[in-house]
C-alpha cells in the first residue's frame, strides 16, 4: 500500500484534494490511503519522522515559517524515494521544485482529470511499467503514448483522441511530429494515426478503424501510410 501525506494551508482546498484522491483510489482500485491530511507544518514534519510516507503532496506557498520547498528539502535528507508532488498557483516556483526530485508539479486550481492523470502515472512508475509519456502543452498535461488512438488537426487546435477522453491543445502537426515515435504515422492532412492501436483498415473506403472510432486516409498520404502498415504486418 502507498501511504499519502498532504499539506495545504487552505482547509477547503485540502478537503477537496483529499476527496478527489479518495475517489481516484476507489475508481481504479488502487492500493493507497491518505495517512495524514493537515494544514500544520509541524504536525507534518513530526508525522514524517515517525511514519513511512510514500507520496507527499506539498503546497509550496504555505502560511507558515516553512515553505513547501523547505519541507521537501528536509524530507529528501532522510527519504530519497518518497514521491513529491507540488501544487501551487505560482508558476515561477516550478524550476526550483524539480531540484528535489519532484515527480510532478500541478498548477492550481487542481482538476480531477489532471490529478487522476498524475496518480495513474505514479502507480505505473511504482509498478515498473515502461510506458512512455508525451507532454502535450505548457500546463504539464501528459498522456501515455500507447493510449493515443489518433491525433486530429482542427483549425488551430490538435485533438488527442484516447479511449477515455479527448485532449485539446493549441498547437500544430509540425511541432508535435518531432516528439512522436515511429508508430505515429500521418494518414491524412488532418490525422496522425497510432498504428499500434489500429484494429482494421478499409483501404477501398479510405478509413482507419480503432476500437471506438475511426479516421480518414487522404490520397496524398495513402501510399506511404499503406507501405508502413504492410511492413508492420499485424493489421487486417
Amino acid at each position: 500500500m502507498l501511504n499519502f501525506a498532504l499539506i495545504e494551508d487552505d482547509k477547503k482546498l485540502l478537503n477537496n484534494l483529499s476527496h478527489m484522491l479518495d475517489c481516484i483510489f476507489l475508481k481504479h482500485n488502487l492500493d493507497a490511503e491518505i495517512s495524514l491530511s493537515t494544514t500544520n507544518v509541524l504536525e507534518l514534519l513530526s508525522f514524517i519522522e515517525k511514519n513511512k510516507i510514500d507520496v507527499l503532496f506539498l503546497d509550496i506557498d504555505l502560511n507558515s515559517n516553512f515553505s513547501g520547498l523547505e519541507i521537501a528539502e528536509k524530507v529528501r535528507k532522510t527519504n530519497k524515494n518518497c514521491y513529491i508532488i507540488f501544487e501551487t498557483a505560482h508558476l515561477e516556483y516550478s524550476l526550483m521544485a524539480y531540484k528535489f526530485k519532484t515527480f510532478d508539479y500541478i498548477c492550481k486550481p487542481i482538476t480531477l482529470q489532471r490529478l487522476e492523470d498524475c496518480i495513474l502515472r505514479l502507480f505505473d512508475d511504482v509498478s515498473g511499467l515502461s510506458k512512455k509519456f508525451l507532454r502535450i502543452d505548457s500546463k504539464n498535461t501528459i498522456i501515455a503514448e500507447n493510449d493515443i488512438k489518433y491525433i486530429k488537426r482542427e483549425g488551430m487546435k490538435l485533438i488527442f483522441h484516447t479511449e477515455s477522453r479527448d485532449y485539446e491543445v493549441y498547437s500544430s502537426f509540425l511541432k508535435i511530429q518531432n516528439l512522436l515515435p515511429n508508430n505515429f504515422v500521418r494518414c491524412h492532412k488532418s490525422f496522425i494515426a497510432n498504428i499500434n492501436n489500429i484494429t482494421k483498415i478499409e483501404a477501398s473506403s479510405n478509413l482507419v478503424f480503432f476500437n471506438d472510432s475511426y479516421c480518414d486516409i487522404g490520397p496524398k498520404y495513402k501510399r506511404n501510410f499503406m507501405e508502413v502498415i504492410n511492413k508492420n504486418g499485424n493489421i487486417k
